[in-house]
């Protein structure tokens, strides 16, 4: 099992057009192409600008896979190109990957 945590630095002015388009578009995307998110969350202390959430996957290979379809699919490069005509929304992405240990009540 795979978990990848990524951290979406969002740009000033930008954060409700990042929520609307993964509550409008992108989960439907996930959803399609078996991407399974663990969770999203928001800070409620510390920065606000951004966006953080965790997707789980087989394995890497099946993490590589997903997200070259993600990348290509002509629904998410439409979505994308409408939600940002009027600017990106995204400064930076972080990620890591991450599986569980031994003792993690995820696995």
């Amino acid at each position: 099992m795979l978990f990848e945590l990524r951290i979406y630095e969002i740009l000033p002015g930008r954060m409700d057009a990042i929520m609307n388009r993964f509550s409008q578009h992108t989960m439907r995307i996930f959803e399609r192409l078996d991407i399974e998110v663990v969770g999203f969350w928001q800070e409620v202390v510390g920065r606000s600008d951004r966006l953080v959430y965790i997707t789980r996957f087989e394995s890497q290979a099946d993490r590589e896979a997903k997200w070259t379809a993600f990348q290509s699919d002509p629904e998410w490069l439409q979505v994308r190109a409408e939600t940002e005509a009027s600017g990106q929304i995204v400064a930076r992405v972080i990620n890591s990957y991450m599986t569980p240990t031994g003792f993690s009540p995820m696995q």
